[in-house]
Order: structure tokens, then sequence, then C-alpha cells
């Protein structure tokens, strides 16, 4: 009995207690702390397992136990107070798992050398010593850092990737053999970056990585002066200053940027620029570019299966040069021979013309068969049968030319898979080379290449033997000189036929075009003619515009016209290609700075120059200084550096060329002489002695260091009687042209223009005389009958002299459909119509 009481007094004791209800809710325990600290000293494992899951582990008492109670080390709350308790261990903050060794390295970075290794780059031609400068600078014990400067285009990162085939090719010295070229993207670094802090993190991290690769690795940063304000932010260091300890304990660092960003960004941080050596990239030469060009062709023919003439890399190279001036070599000749060969793989997809002309006249017979369906009248059966008749013979002319077609697009295929494998396989090769498998190279060199070179020229054969037979639906996988001039043409503004074999023909004819519009100058026209054929043989100095003048005379003998033919002539555009500036506009001196533009801090500053901004838009142009002498004389030292250098720089520092462009200069000085009896023959021809008092005049005014720098200085001659008629004649052409535009014919009988020409004649006034009259006696009665309906389009409208006048009729044109009288909307659309073409 006794030894059953004392077996329950000890279950009980072992029973749990119960809890206290100040103890049983999380909120209780955290704003009433004081019931918990008189359960704190209770000893361990008091409690047993009764506190709630929240508390802690079960299994162990308040502080400890078997498993962590309040503020144990199994979890629960933290300690009241910052207070431990008796068996509790000293409380870790939570650990995060950090980067891997490398991994951030390896996320921000890509790896040069692994890619050249699978054949990914380019082949640098070139740049040897470049390349070796870079090498000698890396190999410096201290400061081995060098910095590419040079400007945008001219290879400074090809440079890096020549490095990096070199490194894998073993052709670097001992010590730089097993090192790999990682570029760093800056850009990918910031991103994401956005807590205060957490860029400098990763930057540190990345520094930490480098270190730990000890030296087996070079970065390159391409636009480096971007790493100076990279992650700078209010009380935080940016990546610039971050670096410079790592660039004096040895990291190998290559930067690039161009030289006006190197002077803005980092020789103004002399702390930085002393760890840099700075190695100057210049721009090669047309011939360097040409051997580039060369280099880099295989890669292209292999990319867009076409293949590519060497005359049409000459041609890129020479073209961009010299059509190009905003660009530098070799990327803008690249750029050409890139856009040609994508442009000749889209004509590839494309259907041949011939095929769509067929396709179209397919569709409209179709149409109008179904239109004849119903009808039952002779005509339309006769006309149907036809129809269907010349249906039947295009469809399967169609047919045809899809076959063949077809079997040119196959062939085209056949050969671009060809080049592919060929290319394919000599990288092939020289991975074989480089890791020492000789089997796989030597099958590769004996057998798998030369079986491919030999299946080349044979399936090439084929293409062109099924070009022969079928030239309108050829399909061309050949890039030429004429591609590469239809890419400078868009590019440029330069009308392609300027840029080929027919600018020759055209150059030799050109007098015959100018006396078109300018009559009576003659000789003034040959000069002109010989200046410019000699700057287009590449007789002229290259640096220097392509020709200058000065043009002298009296008002209205052609001076102006004669630009505006030249700019016809040249580029077949008169309003686009020439700049016409009119001197008097710029007599003050305060007015001379609106030519290049305000210098920094003025007003109008970002606005730039009237001349610089103009030939900026249009490098190819005529420009005309016109009436010179009423200039401001400090134009002549922007017109001196012009003409001797061929470029200007404008007020924001930017260099304009006007390598391209043909200067004018016009100016009436001295054109009193010309009016002196005996100044000029009968046929206008002016004397010798009136043009030396001219050019007396002319060299008073200007100064001799302008004078010798102009090509030619032309005067011109005054306009006989003889050549009055001529000029009424183009008048009268221009205002026929208006009234075409209108479908109106305009016929003006021949003692109508010869009374023009008598009344429009003028020894001093000169053509703006003719001019004046054909407007007061043609386009002006013109304009009133047309607005009184009295002539309508459509019409024919014939100018009679009569009674010492002339006289305006019209009649319908029998060859045109004329409008209705009054209806001005009808007239109004088909002009407009007209003009555009849409009209027959």
């Amino acid at each position: 009995m006794i030894a059953r009481r004392q077996l329950a007094r000890t279950a009980l004791a072992a029973r749990p207690r119960p809890i206290p209800s100040a103890l049983a809710t999380p909120l209780v325990l955290l704003h009433n702390p004081t019931p918990v600290r008189a359960y704190a000293n209770y000893p361990p494992g008091a409690f047993g397992g009764g506190f709630p899951p929240y508390m802690g582990g079960g299994g162990g008492g308040m502080g400890g136990g078997g498993g962590g109670g309040a503020g144990g080390g199994g979890g629960g709350y933290p300690p009241f107070g910052g207070r431990r308790y008796p068996g509790q261990p000293p409380q870790q903050p939570p650990q995060q798992q950090g980067p891997q060794k490398g991994e951030t390295l390896k996320q921000f970075s890509v790896d040069l050398t692994e890619m050249a290794k699978e054949g990914k780059l380019d082949p640098i031609i070139g740049r040897d010593e470049e390349i070796r400068r870079t090498i000698q600078i890396l190999s410096r014990r201290t400061k081995s850092n060098p910095c590419l400067i040079g400007l945008p285009g001219v290879g400074k990162t090809a440079i890096i990737e020549g490095l990096a085939q070199r490194i894998v090719n073993k052709d670097v010295p001992e010590s730089m053999q097993d090192k790999r070229v990682l570029v760093l993207d800056l850009s990918l670094l910031l991103a994401g970056t956005g807590v205060r802090g957490e860029f400098e993190s990763r930057f540190k991290q990345l520094l930490k990585d480098i270190d730990d690769e000890a030296g087996s690795v070079i970065i390159f940063i391409d636009e480096i002066h971007t790493l100076l304000n990279l992650g700078k932010a209010e009380g935080s260091m940016d990546a610039g200053n971050m670096i410079k300890p790592a660039l004096a304990r040895g990291l190998q660092l290559i930067g690039a940027t161009t030289l006006d960003e190197y002077r803005k960004y980092i020789e103004k941080d002399p702390a930085l620029q002393r760890r840099f050596q700075a190695v100057m990239i210049k721009e090669p030469t047309v011939a360097d570019t040409i051997s580039i060009l060369r280099g880099l062709k295989s890669r292209y023919e292999a990319h867009f299966g076409v293949q590519i003439a060497d005359s049409a890399l000459v041609t890129a190279a020479v073209y961009s040069d010299r059509y190009v001036p905003d660009r530098f070599l070799p990327d803008k000749a690249i750029d050409l021979v890139d856009e040609a060969c994508s442009t000749l793989k889209l004509t590839q997809e494309s259907r041949p013309q011939a095929l769509e002309d067929v396709d179209r006249r397919i569709m409209t017979l179709e149409i109008e068969r179904e239109s004849l369906k119903n009808e039952e009248d002779a005509f339309s059966i006769q006309r149907r049968n036809k129809v269907e008749d010349e249906l039947k013979e295009k469809k399967e002319k169609q047919t045809k030319m899809k076959e063949v077609w077809s079997k040119e697009r196959e062939r085209v295929q056949e050969i671009k898979g060809i080049k592919e494998e060929l290319e394919h396989a000599k990288i092939a090769l020289e991975n074989a080379q480089r890791h020492g498998d000789f089997e796989v190279a030597s099958r590769l060199r004996f057998s798998e290449i030369p079986r491919l070179q030999k299946r080349l020229p044979q399936a090439v054969a084929e293409l062109q033997k099924e070009d022969a037979a079928n030239p309108d639906l050829a399909v061309r996988d050949r890039v030429t000189s004429e591609d590469i001039a239809i890419v400078v043409g868009k590019a440029t503004g330069i009308p392609v036929s300027n840029l080929l074999k027919g600018e020759r023909e055209r150059l030799v004819n050109m007098e015959g075009q100018l006396k078109k519009r300018v009559v009576g100058q003659d000789e003034v026209i040959k000069v002109v003619s010989n200046a410019i054929r000699l700057s287009r043989a590449g007789l002229q100095s290259p640096n220097r515009p392509l020709a200058s003048f000065l043009f002298l005379g009296p008002t209205g003998v052609g001076k102006t016209e004669l630009t505006k033919a030249v700019a016809e002539f040249l580029f077949n555009d008169e309003q686009k290609a020439l700049i016409q500036i009119n001197m008097s506009e710029f007599h003050d001196k305060h007015t001379v700075s609106r030519l290049i533009g305000a210098t920094p801090g003025f007003v109008g500053y970002e606005e730039g120059g009237q001349l610089t901004e103009a030939v900026r838009r249009r490098p190819y142009s005529v420009v005309v200084f016109d009436e010179i002498e009423k200039a401001h004389p400090d134009v002549a030292n922007i017109l001196l550096q012009i003409l001797e250098e061929g470029v200007l720089t404008d007020g924001q520092g930017r260099q304009v060329s006007f390598k391209n462009t043909i200067i004018a200069l016009t100016s009436n000085l001295g054109a009193e002489a010309l009016y002196e009896p005996g100044a000029s023959e009968p046929d206008g021809t002016v004397s010798a002695s009136a043009k030396n008092a001219v050019l007396r005049d002319v060299n008073k005014f200007f100064r001799p260091e302008l004078i010798n720098r102009l090509d030619e200085l032309v005067v011109f001659n005054k306009l006989p009687p003889s050549t009055i008629l001529d000029i009424v004649n183009l008048r009268l052409a221009e205002v026929a042209a208006r009234l075409a535009a209108k479908r109106i014919t305009l016929d003006v009988t021949e003692p109508a223009r010869e009374w023009l020409a008598k009344k429009g004649y003028s020894d001093r006034y000169g053509a703006r005389a003719i001019s004046r009259v054909v407007r007061d006696k043609i386009s002006n009665p013109l304009a009133l009958k047309m607005l009184n309906g009295e002539i309508n389009d459509g019409e024919i409208v014939t100018v009679h002299f009569h009674h010492d006048a002339l006289e305006i009729t019209s009649k319908p044109d029998p060859n045109q459909v004329q409008g209705r009288k009054g209806s001005d909307s009808d007239s109004d659309s088909n002009s407009v119509l007209e003009e555009h073409g849409e009209l027959p």
C-alpha cells in the first residue's frame, strides 16, 4: 500500500504541469516580460517539454535542456532585454551564403581567349606594331596597364581580339601564354544595384576574384572613361577610385577610349592617369584598309553565302575614304561591304523582277476575266477568249520560270553550304593542330578541305552557266563595285551613276550639258569644267575642296545660274546640292560668328553655324558665297581655312569637311569697267584690257592670300543680242514645264519669241530683264485667264504676236482629257496626280 502511494506521488511529480496563462500567448510574452522573469530562476529542464512550439524546440526547458527553449540555441524568441539564460550558448547572427570563388568574375565578363579557341573572332590583319606595344606594357613589373586611345572605328577593340588570338596561338612571350583576356561588362555590373552599398560590395568581390586568379587574367574595359563615375552616389565611392589600389598592386587592365574622352575624364585625374600607359591607335590608310577587308572577306562570304569581288573591296575602301568623311577607316569600309552583302542576300531571297511582272499580269487578267464572265455581247465574248488564251500562256510561262528560279536558288544554297563547311573545316583544323590531334588534322588537311575546295568551283561554274541561259531569272551571288556604289549612294545621297564608269563620259561632255542652261559664256564654262575634271581625276590636292572659283562680272550675266547648273550636273539635285549664302547679311563684325556658330557661353551656342551645319548635312554640294564683296573682312579668315585645309572648325569644336564641296564666290567688283566703250567685242567677249581692269579692282579689295588660294578667277562676258533669244527660249521652257503639271500645253510662235527678246534686252541688267518681261507678258496674263476659267486643264495655249502686242488664245487638246470648266477641284486634283506621276 505504501509502495503504491509512493509510486503515485512519483508519477504525479513527473507529470507535466500546465503552463501559466501569461506564457500561453506570445502577445503577453512580448509586452509583459515580468511573469517570465519569475520562471527564469527555475533550474533547466524544470518545465520539461511543456512549452509550445513558438517558444522553442520541444524536449527541453527554458533556456536550454534538450533542444532549446525561449531564447535557447534551438530557436524561439531571443532573450528579453538582451539577457542570456543559464545554459544558453552565445547567439550567432544568421549566415548568408556568399558567391562561390570566381563566380562574380565569370558572371560579369566574357572570355575572349575562349572565343578565339572556338574561332568566333574575326581575323586581325595588320596592327602588329600596336599589338606588340600592348604586349610590352603588359609585361612590365608595375603599371602594366595600357590604354588604347584612338578615333571611333579605327580598331581599338580589334587589337584586343588580336591579342587574344595570339595568346591562343602561343604567339606571345612565355609569361603570357596561359593568360586569359576577359572583357568586363560595366553595364551588367551596374544593373540591379539600386540599394546603397550593393555596387561597392559587388565591385569589391569582383576585384577579389581577379586577385584570386593570381595574375592569370587580363581585364579589358571598352570605353574605360565610363568607369570613373560608375556607381557614384552621395557618401559612396565610385569604381574609378576603388580600382586605383588594385592597379598599383599588379592588376593587368587594358582600357580603350577616344582622345577627347581621355582628355575630358582620365587626364583630369592624375592619380588614375599615371597608372595607365597611353597607346595611340592611328587610322589605317586606304591600302591598309584594303588588306583588312581581304582578310575579312572569307568570313563575310561564309556568313552571307555570297562571293565578294576584290574590286568591290577596293571600291569600298576608296569610296568610304572619299565620300564618308565623318567616320573613320576601317569601320566605315567594313560597313559598306557588310550592307552590300546583306542587300544581295535579300535580293536572293526575293522573287526576280521578271517573275513578279508575270505574276502581276496574271492577276490583272484574272480580274478582267471575272468582270467579263457574265457578259453576253460579241465584243465581250471575243475579249474574254483572248484573256483566257493569254492567261493560259502566262501561267505556263510562270510555271517554267518558277522551276528555273527554284533551281537557281538551290544552286546558290548549295554554294553557301559548301562555303560554310569549308570555313568550319578550317576552324576545326586550327583547333586540332593547337591541341595536337594530328589524326584529325591530317584528315581535314588532306581529305576534307581539298574535297570542298574542289566542289566549290564546280558549283560556281554550273551556276554561272544557268545564269547565262536565263539572265532575267539569274540569282546573283557576287558583290561587285556597283553594289558598293549603290550603298554609298543611299548613305550619302550621291547619285549612283556619278560614282560609276558613266561619270567619266559625263565629265568629258560637261561643257555641252552646262551650255544648255548658261548661254554666251563658253570660255567660262570651259574653265570651270577643266577645274572640276582635274579634281575628279584625282590630280587635285585631296585636302582641299573639289574646286574653288571667283565669278566676276556685271549683274544678270549668269554667275549664279552657272553655280546652279554645276550643282544639277554633279549631284542631279539643284535644290539639295546648292548651299547659297547671301554675304550682305554678314557685313557687321558680330554677324560673322553666325557662319560657324557662337562660341561657348554666348546665345545660340548649341544651334551651330549657318554654314557649318548646312555642309554637315549636305557634304556634297556647291557652296555659293553670293556678293562676297559685301561681307565683313573677317569672313576672309574663314575662307582661308576652307580653301587651304578643306576643313572648318565650328563653335562647338567639331571639324566640318569641305573636301567634297565646290566653292564659288560671286562679285560685281570692277563691273563698271565692262561698260566702258571698247570693253567688249560685238559677240560680248570681254577685251583683255577690260579684264585686267576688273582684276586690278579685285586685287585691291581682297587680300592676296585669299586670291592666291582660289583655283580660278573668271570674268563673265556681257550678253550679246545674239544670245538673248536663247535665254528667252530657256525662260519659256520653264513656264511650259510648270503648265505641263496642270496638263496645259504652251505654244509660243516664233514672232512672239523675237518680240520678247527685243523687249527684254538690256545691256546693263542682262538676263534678269528677260525674266521680268516673260513674267509680265506671259505668266501674269496666263494666271489671270486660268483664275477666270478661260483656260482649263487639257488645253493648248498659243501666244501670238499681233499689232505690236501679244495675244493669248486657248483650245482643247485632242491628246488630253479635258477638265470641266469651273470645276476647280477636279482640275486641282488632276494637277496633283500629274505632278506625282499618278496620271498617264
